[in-house]
């Protein structure tokens, strides 16, 4: 091993490499098994593997932890994860849990653990980094910290009515990116998922809720109360935040849009009015649009901000003011390879790309996938009855609604797969017959 110790909590996040060097994976947990003497042993890592899907890969086919990485020997078991009845999870179910310091100094909270490399080359946990309880009444006061070896602390029992802290998990998940702390709340019972979700922050809570199965977005924000359910809906992406709020009944989604800032409101009630599977829909209301007269320069300007998708990042649309929707009448659009191929100076105006057609509010889902594909495009420009830019729809928006609703788990992943290859067959067999 390249270590002989590390804690768990460094772990999560970590890419999973066969010997080749070839990234198979991610590590999401770490398992111990409880025994009746010494401390727990690791019996191995739960690691994602694509797809989503979750593994168990055995501690006896790790070769190497460090470095932020983990090597295995390149075996790996792909059935789905099972839990067995004596192991534990470290990062789901250890960390929050309570001790009792043997020496009397009182109790403390595990916020880490370490696993080392014994004598019987078992990874079994060495150390725990403690937290005692804070003192004094200042929000911002948080207890000392310590380090502690297993057999100087004795577990409390655990109280069924005190869960792991929320606050612990989400120290946790602090380098994931919301898809990936998504699919972790997809993990935890109903009403841990809402606890740990109400501790994030509004900007992460906000952009994982997009990453959410519908059911989970509305357990989460019939918890909150108006004043933050409405900011979480203003820092969400427009079409996001309407399909969430089009679930709503009708007097919280109208106290919520009363709290929000005028205009988003004004963007989502004019998104509420189009049907769901229509470019209107699915538009988002925020697309990068500039003057014809603007730069090379300028348009690659706003193409950098850190907080546009990449899918809006891939075009710039043109058109008369005002430049925000709804816009002046549509001009064209500039692809952002096309910008890459002339100097910054050059007006946007000469290089438009007028052939593209936008698409209406009512156009139907089916048309916008094939057009998306036919032309190898990322995002469709929507327009009015005057050619008035009202929106863009990306191809991410009509991922969402073409796939099904249980897409995040495993068994749909299965099922998807299943459905693909038989289509395979058919396609197969009719070229076969075409060609005979």
């Amino acid at each position: 091993m390249s270590a002989s110790r590390v804690f768990v909590a460094r772990l999560v996040g970590c890419g999973v490499f066969d010997p080749a060097g070839d990234k198979v994976g991610k590590v999401i947990d770490v398992l111990l098994a409880y025994r009746n003497t010494g401390s727990p042993k690791a019996t191995g890592l739960l690691v994602e593997i694509s797809g989503r899907r979750r593994v168990f890969v055995p501690i006896a086919r790790i070769t190497s932890i460090g470095a932020g990485q983990v090597i295995t020997t390149g075996l790996i078991d792909v059935r789905r994860f099972s839990q067995r009845g004596q192991e534990v999870r470290v990062i789901a179910e250890m960390l929050g849990r309570k001790v009792r310091l043997l020496d009397g100094s009182g109790i403390a909270t595990i916020e880490d653990l370490a696993i080392e490399v014994n004598r019987r080359k078992e990874w079994a946990v060495s150390e725990l980094f403690l937290r005692r309880p804070k003192v004094g009444a200042s929000p911002f006061a948080r207890g000392a910290t310590l380090f502690a070896g297993w057999e100087q602390v004795a577990e409390e029992a655990k109280d069924p009515e005190e869960g792991q802290s929320a606050q612990q998990l989400i120290a946790t998940y602090s380098d994931l990116r919301p898809a990936d702390i998504a699919s972790a709340l997809l993990d935890l019972p109903d009403e841990r998922m809402v606890e740990v979700a109400e501790e994030l922050d509004d900007e992460r809570l906000a952009d994982v809720l997009e990453e959410l199965p519908e059911d989970e977005q509305l357990d989460i924000i019939e918890e909150l109360d108006d004043e933050r359910a409405a900011e979480i809906l203003d820092l969400m992406e427009p079409d996001d935040a309407a399909d969430l709020m089009a679930n709503l009944p009708e007097e919280r989604t109208e106290a919520l849009l009363e709290l929000m800032d005028e205009d988003e409101a004004e963007d989502l009630r004019r998104l509420m009015t189009y049907a769901p599977f229509t470019a209107g829909g699915l538009m988002t209301t925020e697309p990068i649009i500039c003057a014809a007269d603007a730069t090379v320069a300028e348009a690659m300007a706003l193409i950098r901000r850190q907080e546009v998708a990449p899918a809006l990042a891939a075009s710039v649309f043109v058109t008369l003011p005002p430049y925000e929707t709804v816009t002046g009448r549509y001009l064209g659009v500039v692809h952002f390879q096309r910008m890459l191929r002339y100097p910054p100076h050059e007006r946007l105006a000469t290089i438009l790309d007028t052939e593209l057609e936008p698409v209406s509010p009512d156009t139907p889902i089916q048309v916008i996938h094939r057009a998306l594909a036919n032309y190898n495009l990322v995002a469709l420009p929507v327009v009015d009855a005057e050619n008035h830019l009202v929106g863009v729809v990306t191809v991410d928006d009509v991922l969402d609604h073409l796939l099904p609703d249980d897409w995040r788990t495993e068994e749909s992943i299965d099922e998807a797969t299943h459905v693909a290859a038989k289509a395979a067959k058919v396609a197969a067999k009719t070229a076969g017959g075409a060609r005979g």
